[in-house]
C-alpha cells in the first residue's frame, strides 16, 4: 500500500478522555488530518486541545457528509455506540472501541446491516482488548494448537467498567481497577496448564463517590450484580469523597498480558507472551483507534465495505509507510 497523495480527514465523534486522545494521536500522524470535532454538547463551551480545530454540534454531521473519510466514535460501549455505530455506519466509514466482548457479535451484525445498505467501511471494536489482545489470542492459537490461552488485565483502570459504574443511578462519580490474581498468572507462566475460572483470574475494584441522598447498599448491589461487567468477578466497593477520587485516581493506567501455553512435541513447551504496560489507557486506545482508521481508508478505497473487525486487517494496512519501506525496514 502506497503512502497518501492527501491526507485523511478525520472526524471525532464524542470529546471525553478518548476523544482527547484521538485528537493527540493525529497530531502525530502526518498523513491525516482533523476535520472536526462532533459533540452533543453546546459547541461553544468546548476547547480542543489543539486552538483551531473546528467544533460541530452532532445535529450537523449529515450535512458534512463528502468532507469527512473516516469518523472514530469516542463514546461509551454501555449506550452510546449500540446506537451510534449503526446509524453513522449508513453514512460514513468508522471506527470504534466496542469493548463488551459477550455483545460483539450483536454489535458485529447491526453495524454490518447498515454498512452494507450505505455501501460504508466500519470496523469495530478497535482497541488494545478487544484489540491488538485478540490479535495476539488467534495467533497464540494458530501457532501452538495443543494449547490454552490465558488473558489477564490489569493492575488498571478500565474505562468501560468505570463508565458502566458512573451510570448507575445514585453514583456522582467513580472508577473501577482490574486486578490480576497473581498465583494465576505465576501458575499461567511456569507452563502448566490450569482450568481457571473468570473469578480465579481477575478481581475488581470500585471507587465510588455517591450522589446526595443515595442508598450505598443499593449502589453497592447495583454494581456488584451488573451483568457482562462485574457478576462474575469478586469486586469490592470502596466509597469515598469526590476531593479523593479527584486526587487520588485522576490518572488512567492500565495493561496486561496474553499468554498462550502450549506444546510442540510431548516433551517440549512453549510459552508465548505479549505484555502491554500502559501509563494512559485511552491515549493507547486512541493511537489503536486512529491506525485502524488508516486501514479503514484504504479498505475503502479498494471497495471493501461492511463492518470488519481487527482480524480482518492485513498489518501493513495500519502503517503509513508504503509496502516496499515496510519489506525493507521491519520485515
Amino acid at each position: 500500500m502506497e503512502s497518501q497523495t492527501s491526507p485523511i480527514r478525520i472526524g471525532i465523534i464524542g470529546y471525553g478522555n478518548l476523544g482527547r486522545g484521538v485528537e493527540a494521536a493525529i497530531a502525530r500522524n502526518p498523513d491525516m488530518v482533523l476535520t472536526g470535532i462532533y459533540t452533543r454538547r453546546d459547541p461553544s463551551q468546548l476547547k480542543p486541545s489543539h486552538a483551531g480545530t473546528p467544533v460541530h454540534a452532532m445535529d450537523s454531521l449529515l450535512a458534512h457528509k463528502g468532507q469527512l473519510d473516516v469518523l472514530i466514535l469516542c463514546g461509551g460501549s454501555k449506550d452510546d455506540l449500540p446506537r451510534q455505530a449503526p446509524e453513522l455506519a449508513a453514512h460514513f466509514n468508522l471506527v470504534d472501541s466496542f469493548d463488551t466482548h459477550a455483545r460483539i457479535p450483536e454489535h458485529f451484525a447491526n453495524v454490518d446491516r447498515a454498512a452494507q445498505a450505505g455501501q460504508t467501511t466500519a470496523l469495530i471494536s478497535a482497541g488494545w482488548d478487544p484489540g491488538m489482545f485478540s490479535i495476539n489470542r488467534v495467533m497464540g492459537e494458530a501457532l501452538l494448537p495443543d494449547g490454552a490461552t490465558y488473558t489477564f488485565w490489569g493492575k488498571g483502570l478500565s474505562q468501560g467498567h468505570s463508565d458502566a459504574i458512573r451510570r448507575v443511578p445514585g453514583v456522582a462519580g467513580g472508577v473501577q481497577y482490574t486486578v490480576p490474581v497473581q498465583a494465576a498468572v505465576d501458575k499461567v507462566r511456569s507452563g502448566v496448564r490450569p482450568e481457571l475460572s473468570t473469578r480465579e483470574k481477575h478481581t475488581r475494584e470500585c471507587f465510588v463517590v455517591l450522589a446526595e441522598g443515595a442508598d450505598a447498599e443499593a449502589v453497592r448491589q447495583t454494581i456488584v450484580g451488573m451483568p457482562h461487567y462485574f457478576d462474575q468477578y469478586d469486586t469490592t466497593v470502596h466509597f469515598i469523597s469526590a476531593e479523593e477520587l479527584a486526587r487520588e485516581h485522576g490518572a488512567m493506567p492500565h495493561g496486561g498480558f496474553v499468554i498462550r501455553s502450549g506444546n510442540t512435541s510431548d516433551a517440549c513447551k512453549q510459552v508465548v507472551e505479549y505484555r502491554l504496560q500502559l501509563d494512559s489507557n485511552p491515549e493507547f486506545t486512541s493511537s489503536v483507534l486512529v491506525a485502524y482508521a488508516r486501514a479503514v481508508h484504504r479498505l475503502r478505497q479498494m471497495g471493501q465495505t461492511g463492518c470488519k473487525t481487527v482480524f480482518d486487517v492485513a498489518p501493513g494496512l495500519l502503517s503509513p509507510k508504503s509496502a516496499a519501506a515496510l519489506r525493507e525496514e521491519l520485515l
